[in-house]
Parts: C-alpha cells; sequence; structure tokens
C-alpha cells in the first residue's frame, strides 16, 4: 500500500515559518499564526500515531510544530518588550517627537 500524506502537514510548516518571521509586527501576528499552527497539527498528530507506517511527511508536520512552539516564544517575548517600552516611555510621547526625545534622555540620565 502506498503511503499518504498528512493533510495538514505543510499548513504548520508554513505556519510555523510565518510566525517566525512575523514575529516583530507587535509579537501579534506572529502569536496568532503560532496558535493555529499548533491547534491544526494536534488532528495530523492523533492520524499519524494511529497508524505511523501509512503516512511518509511526519517530518514536515514535527518541524512545523517546532517552529510553531519557538514563535509563540519568540512573539510573547516581542510583545513583552513592546509592553516594556510603552510602559517606560508612555503613549502620549509615541506619538509626540518632542516628548519622546525627552523621555529618552530622562531614562538615560541626562
Amino acid at each position: 500500500m502506498e503511503n499518504r500524506k498528512l493533510p495538514n502537514a505543510t499548513a504548520v510548516l508554513v505556519l510555523g515559518i510565518l510566525s517566525i518571521l512575523l514575529c516583530w509586527c507587535y509579537g501579534i501576528i506572529g502569536l496568532i499564526l503560532s496558535i493555529i499552527g499548533l491547534a491544526i497539527s494536534r488532528k495530523d498528530f492523533a492520524m499519524y500515531n494511529a497508524a505511523p507506517q501509512d503516512f511518509d511527511n511526519y517530518q514536515n508536520l514535527n518541524i512545523g510544530r517546532i517552529l510553531s512552539i519557538i514563535g509563540i516564544v519568540l512573539n510573547i517575548l516581542v510583545l513583552a518588550y513592546f509592553i516594556w517600552i510603552i510602559s517606560m516611555i508612555g503613549m502620549d510621547a509615541l506619538s509626540d517627537p518632542a516628548v519622546l526625545q525627552e523621555r529618552i534622555k530622562e531614562l538615560q540620565g541626562n
């Protein structure tokens, strides 16, 4: 019998890669993509565990799952960084360059 392909393995791989590439979009877009990647990988893992000899693209699914986990970690770190920056500088300084320069000078101790 010919081996079949897991239906969502390529999608999980693509979502994992995109979640890492898009982590600098404030951490939101990449976080959403990585959570979706992990969610759809669960069904394929269940299919593979039921009959591992029937499928031949398990490596793509596993790599995509690992990349999604890495994407979640990176996106949470980036999101935490942006929250920290906003808490240090303030939202009003982000829209006014003069206030932003003042706050940066204050943080530098000048």
